[in-house]
């Protein structure tokens, strides 16, 4: 470090001010209020996405701590020149979401309707619940990629080129993942009413 520069906060509130790459930079020489804030700024985001891809959520949560615990543990590989802090963090959830898909079978999605009242409008609620159990279902048989790109993109709203960062693909790759993703579950749902094309 230079003389002169001083990379740690003064107070309490630089530390909700500080960028992301200060904060791993703390991190990196221990400073674990800051990797709190870390935890806090992009904690929520991680799992919701590991809950997407991976859907126990109990699982999700273990792999959002690893994902944590990593990036703690890796913050001095950090750089700031090849990636933002944000797209680095949430390649390892993915990575970490990815792996565990793998290891794991899908499970099946259970078959516990409930009683519905015979009354105006049953036929469509169960057709509703059908059709949305389905999509469940289609969703866990998707590769753990095709699973990860549709989350990245169509739930958390990161555009395919941020997506193409986080999971080390070239755009051209997303695309690709999208549209076959999107015709297995377009194939999947046919027999609900989707769309014949």
């Amino acid at each position: 470090m230079s003389a002169g520069v001083n990379f740690r906060q003064t107070g309490p509130q630089t530390y909700g001010e500080a960028a992301d790459e200060m904060l791993i930079l703390w991190s990196a020489q221990g400073d674990r209020r800051a990797f709190d804030e870390i935890v806090g700024r992009h904690g929520a985001f991680a799992l919701r996405v590991a809950s997407r891809v991976i859907p126990d959520k109990v699982i999700a949560e273990d792999v959002v701590q690893e994902a944590m615990v990593r990036a703690w543990s890796q913050a001095g590989r950090f750089d700031p020149g090849r990636a933002q802090f944000r797209t680095w963090l949430y390649r390892i959830v993915v990575n970490l979401c990815i792996d565990q898909r793998r290891r794991i079978a899908p499970d099946q999605m259970p078959e516990d309707y409930d009683a519905i009242d015979e009354g105006p409008g049953a036929e469509e609620m169960v057709a509703v619940r059908e059709r949305d159990v389905a999509l469940r279902a289609a969703l866990g048989t998707l590769p753990a990629r095709q699973r990860a790109v549709l989350t990245l993109v169509y739930d958390e709203g990161v555009s395919g080129a941020e997506a193409g960062r986080i999971l080390g693909l070239s755009a051209k790759a997303v695309e690709r993942l999208l549209a076959r993703a999107r015709d297995h579950l377009r194939e999947r749902m046919r027999p609900y009413g989707g769309r014949k094309e």
